[in-house]
């Protein structure tokens, strides 16, 4: 586990598939308002996993940009999730796992059409 909550963790996961993002941009991200968001930052920076640094375009902009632990934790506890779903999907009957890859091919055509 990481020891981090949901909300810092889900905010952690956009800085790091999203980053580098501004504080609004974040807090929009995470359908969340400015100071709610200023406070997981802070609490992250807090604990190493993010860095504020000034905008290269804008130096009126922060822009918040996760630090190598920051996405060493991210993506160690993505691995663990990923290696116990990998597991189970294993454990499951032939006829089973061919009934999750015709629903998994139903739903790719469905986010297809979204697109």
């Amino acid at each position: 586990m990481s020891g981090l909550s949901a909300p810092r963790l889900s905010a952690l996961s956009v800085i790091v598939f999203g980053g580098p993002l501004t504080l609004g941009e974040l807090a929009k991200a995470e359908q969340v308002r400015p100071p709610t968001m200023t406070r997981l930052v802070s609490a992250l920076e807090a604990d190493g996993l993010v860095t504020r640094e000034p905008d290269a375009a804008d130096g009126r902009l922060t822009r918040i940009r996760a630090t190598p632990n920051g996405r060493t934790l991210l993506l160690r506890g993505r691995a663990r999730r990923v290696a116990a779903l990998t597991a189970e999907v294993r454990a499951l009957s032939g006829d089973d796992r061919a009934l999750v890859a015709r629903a998994v091919a139903i739903l790719e055509g469905v986010i297809d059409r979204l697109r």
